[in-house]
């Protein structure tokens, strides 16, 4: 399997996001999608039958698109630090400042 760097993983031809409410969705199917596949960045894996999934709170998109960029900047590159996204990390990134 790849890296989920860009480096030896190819962009699969179809890939499945889910739109998570509470962290503990997010825990929830990152470990279960993820067993038997394999864990990435930015909260993206590949399950036991190798298909894309993106796991992310509904919060990082609103965060993304604040109308304080800053904000949005500092929340993006918080979350290209994780793999499983994780909320309170993201709100303090947005909170800071």
């Amino acid at each position: 399997m790849g890296d989920f760097s860009g480096k030896g993983w190819a962009q699969p031809p179809i890939s499945f996001f889910v739109n998570c409410e509470t962290q503990q969705e997010v825990d929830e199917l990152w470990e279960k999608l993820s067993e038997g596949g394999e864990k990435g960045r930015c909260g993206w894996l590949k399950d036991k039958y190798g298909l894309s999934w993106q796991v992310i709170p509904s919060a990082l998109g609103e965060m993304l698109q604040d109308k304080d960029a800053e904000k949005a900047k500092r929340v993006m590159k918080a979350m290209l630090q994780m793999d499983k996204i994780d909320m309170e990390g993201l709100k303090q990134a947005y909170d800071r400042g």
